[in-house]
């Protein structure tokens, strides 16, 4: 191959190029020398104006100067490049190489590389010190060729290429830890069955959401019977809650229990039977049947406890006014909390019935609890439905403490035997003390002392 020029002579020829532009600038910019004769000039002729020629020929002389440093600085950049090219490339293989017969490569044009296999130094890459080093590996002449595109001068800087190339080819040979696997979380055992159903095979859910009126559309009384009932019963002098509630016993449950013939029939016949003066004989007399008769009088005491409006409008409607009634009965004996949640409207308006209903029914009962002294679960997890003011605690009836009066056929077992026999809107759900008498009513032993009805 040829000689490349020296960096010595480019540099030469460069400073030549300048200096002969130099020298013909200064040509065309002074012209010929000053002399005698020119101060004539200036002092006989005017100066004449100058011309455009020389100006173009001086940018355009500038122009020259300018691309000619462009190119001796690309010139100078190239030659750099070059001179460190040449120091850290290798020569070339060959007969014809730089080196000779007794150069690096022989005359047959073999290197040390293209036979021999080259043992790589172990390499260390750069990495966590848990990672085990890639340990040393013999690479072939054919793997160092595709790894290094350049033939390979020297030994070393084989092995140093091959070295680096094994570290970014080979994957880390760590061993992977599997993470452990987090212990799991036992499942929460089932609660117990509520101690209220204990005997029952599934436990109970009491739901607390807004109750519907419990005198429903269909049940609520025409007005026009109202007024007939009204008049018919003033007429055989007879209680229009005891015609009402024969009706309503006997099954007759539409909005127009009777006619007006048969309502003027049956008010006298309760009025012949003494029913003014003895209500459960008169119904007694009338059906032949105590257990009708039973059931008469408790709707009875119903209808009177509520009045005439709420069978015709419904008890929500008339809830105001249960208020003012239950907060003004001399027959109900509510402690101040008591009255304070009746007053702020937080009762529900089936336990307000349900105080009347028992104070018509015993003319005098003691509540020891509405929502105002109660704690808030009535069991672990359950909230007690007094929190929703839907549920009271009876102490006493009749002046009579339940407490120590619960007794069969006692003041207790009277009282929820009267409850149980509230029309279907107004039963409860919950009926609790030492008796267990079916339907909603069983036996808890800490409700020794009262009577816990709840809805």
């Amino acid at each position: 191959m040829p000689r490349r020029k020296s960096l010595t002579r480019r540099l030469i020829q460069h400073l030549l190029l300048i200096s002969l532009a130099r020298t013909i600038l200064t040509a065309i910019g002074r012209g010929r020398a000053w002399d005698e004769w020119d101060e004539r000039k200036l002092q006989t002729e005017p100066a004449e104006p100058r011309k455009h020629t020389r100006r173009f020929v001086q940018t355009l002389s500038f122009c020259a100067i300018f691309c000619a440093g462009l190119a001796l600085s690309a010139g100078a950049g190239n030659g750099v490049y070059s001179l460190l090219e040449d120091g850290s490339t290798p020569a070339a293989t060959g007969a014809t190489g730089a080196s000779g017969p007794s150069g690096a490569t022989g005359a047959a044009g073999k290197t040390p590389a293209a036979q021999a296999v080259v043992h790589v130094v172990q390499a260390e890459p750069q990495a966590a010190p848990a990672r085990p080093t890639v340990a040393a590996t013999r690479v072939t002449a054919n793997a160092a060729a595709t790894a290094v595109s350049r033939p390979l001068a020297s030994s070393t800087a084989t092995a140093k290429k091959v070295a680096v190339a094994e570290t970014h080819a080979r994957p880390s040979l760590a061993k992977r830890t599997k993470p452990r696997a987090r212990p799991q979380q036992q499942a929460p055992k089932a609660p117990a069955l509520d101690p209220e159903v204990a005997s029952f095979p599934s436990a109970t859910v009491w739901l607390n959401r807004a109750a519907p009126d419990p005198t429903p559309p269909a049940a609520r009384l025409k007005l026009s019977f109202a007024r007939d009932l009204v008049r018919y019963s003033r007429v055989a002098h007879v209680d229009w809650a005891l015609v009402l509630a024969t009706l309503r016993a006997e099954g007759h449950n539409n909005r127009v229990p009777a006619s007006a013939s048969g309502l003027r029939t049956l008010a006298f016949k309760l009025s012949g039977f003494g029913g003014r003066a003895n209500a459960w004989a008169a119904a007694l007399a009338y059906s032949s049947d105590t257990s009708l008769a039973d059931r008469v009088v408790a709707l009875r005491h119903y209808y009177r406890a509520v009045g005439l409006a709420s069978l015709v409008d419904g008890l929500l409607s008339q809830k105001g006014d249960l208020q003012d009634r239950v907060l003004h009965d001399q027959r109900l004996q509510i402690y101040p909390g008591g009255r304070q949640d009746v007053a702020n409207g937080h009762v529900d308006v089936r336990v307000l019935a349900l105080m009347l209903y028992l104070a018509e029914t015993y003319h005098e009962v003691t509540v020891s609890c509405l929502i105002s002294g109660h704690h808030l679960y009535a069991r672990p997890g359950v909230v007690s439905a007094h929190i929703y003011g839907r549920a009271v605690d009876i102490a006493a009836l009749r002046q009579t403490s339940i407490f120590g009066h619960q007794a069969p056929g006692g003041i207790t077992e009277q009282a929820v035997r009267s409850i149980l026999m509230l029309p279907g809107g107004m039963l409860p759900a919950q009926v609790i003390s030492l008796l267990g008498m079916g339907g909603p009513s069983f036996a808890l032993a800490n409700h020794y002392d009262h009577i816990h009805v709840g809805y």
